[in-house]
């Protein structure tokens, strides 16, 4: 069974934010004639990278609620400039939406079980995912979705 990272997509105030941010990162990365992987970087190095790129996600939280996840391909320490070990998470392009919750506010990342992690949106609410974020969420406020 998968595990998953749950983490605050700081500076964000959607999923269309996050999307945006990693489209440029990967045209600056072809620009300067880099391998155009998507690279979350993080302090600390989770001790499970196994279980994580054996089908783990990174689940996102934007305003306050679990919102989209990307896939976690590869986990991969380095030491930064200032010899600090760090990690970088490397994620597939594609972000998906899962069926919104509300999350608390926490720092750096955690892990998240499988059977804790929430279901795809397109296989929670059929046909939910071509409504504006900004309509999913009002709905989600009033109990209707």
């Amino acid at each position: 069974m998968p595990l998953h990272l749950i983490k605050l997509c700081v500076g964000a105030d959607s999923v269309q934010d996050l999307e945006g941010w990693i489209a440029q990162k990967l045209k600056e990365k072809r620009k300067r004639g880099e391998k155009p992987e998507h690279i979350h970087r993080t302090r600390m190095v989770p001790k499970r990278a196994a279980e994580l790129t054996d089908g783990g996600s990174l689940y996102w939280v934007i305003r306050g609620e679990i919102a989209c996840r990307q896939r976690i391909r590869d986990v991969r320490p380095f030491r930064d400039k200032d010899g600090v070990g760090r990690c970088g998470l490397v994620l597939d392009r594609k972000v998906v939406l899962v069926a919104a919750r509300p999350f608390r506010a926490f720092q750096g990342w955690r892990y998240l079980a499988a059977k804790d992690a929430p279901a795809d949106l397109d296989r929670a609410a059929p046909g939910a995912a071509a409504m504006p974020e900004n309509m999913r969420r009002e709905l989600r406020e009033l109990g209707l979705m």
